[in-house]
């Protein structure tokens, strides 16, 4: 528990389906402490999350790095919330809304996706552009272009492109509760354990497992490559632990480019290079982000 006489220092949150991960630092990179607790329902979680960093307070800012969908547009009454997710009563939560009034400090939100890209871009993987993938409990992607996360209409939500299906491979319909067959509902933690009783890791090598998951991720892969032309992909997440997966998806990706793409010789596939620490470095670095803007 930090002095209340001590100086304030940065909070950051990864908010995932399953559990929070808590931070305050001195800066994205010099984290002071951290706890983790799990994700229940929102009234619990966020008393939580609002006690644990009242006992580390003051902050100088937040940063929140959530699953989602979110909202992230500024003029929108519903910035802040978490929006239509299909975690159980999650939806349309004001949780930067709410944080930030408890804690009394400015906040930045993202997706935890955007925030692991960012740290990945800044402290990480470097480069210019880049394009975080997490295939996880769902399969998400964050962008990052000139120090800056992407965001439109909304955010990237690529996990639910629809991929090309193998041609041996259509007697599975797909887990996503949206769109079925998308590359979530292909190639996810949950959606592999739904068709084949098993996480990936725990099937044998020679599974067609294998080659179906390394083939529909490479697609996505190669999309990011050729729409958003990032020269960097890392590839986090649960499901990316199977070994020889990252290998596998890189080989059938620039298969899939046929040497075509321009500045291909600068596109690279890794592994996170902040290891665990990618969504909470990025969630301190939105609140570093946060206190710059409410202090221009």
């Amino acid at each position: 528990m930090a002095s209340r006489d001590a100086a304030p220092l940065l909070g950051g949150i990864e908010a995932g389906g399953t559990k929070f991960v808590l931070a305050v630092g001195l800066s994205p990179r010099e984290i002071v402490s951290r706890t983790v607790i799990p994700t229940t329902t929102p009234e619990h979680t966020l008393a939580e999350v609002t006690r644990w960093f009242a006992d580390h307070g003051p902050l100088l800012s937040l940063g929140i790095a959530s699953f989602g969908p979110v909202e992230l547009d500024r003029a929108s009454p519903r910035w802040g919330h978490i929006t239509d997710t299909p975690k159980p009563g999650w939806a349309l939560t004001d949780i930067a809304g709410q944080l930030g009034r408890a804690l009394a400090c400015p906040v930045g939100f993202d997706t935890d996706v955007n925030g692991a890209a960012l740290a990945e871009a800044t402290y990480g993987a470097g480069g210019s552009s880049l394009a975080y993938i997490t295939v996880g409990t769902g399969i998400g992607v964050g962008i990052v272009t000139g120090r800056q996360t992407v965001h439109g209409a909304g955010h990237p939500e690529m996990g639910h492109i629809f991929p090309r299906r193998d041609r041996d491979d259509f007697d599975f319909p797909g887990h996503c509760p949206f769109h079925g067959d998308c590359m979530e509902g292909l190639a996810s933690g949950p959606a592999i354990l739904a068709r084949w009783g098993a996480t990936l890791s725990d099937l044998p090598p020679g599974h067609p497992a294998h080659t179906y998951v390394a083939g529909y991720l490479a697609q996505l892969c190669h999309t990011a490559f050729a729409t958003v032309a990032v020269e960097t992909i890392v590839l986090g997440g649960g499901v990316m632990q199977t070994p020889g997966l990252l290998d596998a998806v890189r080989e059938r990706t620039f298969a899939l480019g046929a040497e075509y793409l321009p500045g291909r010789s600068r596109q690279q596939i890794v592994a996170p290079k902040l290891g665990q620490d990618s969504g909470i470095s990025g969630a301190l670095q939105l609140a570093a982000r946060a206190f710059e803007g409410a202090n221009d």
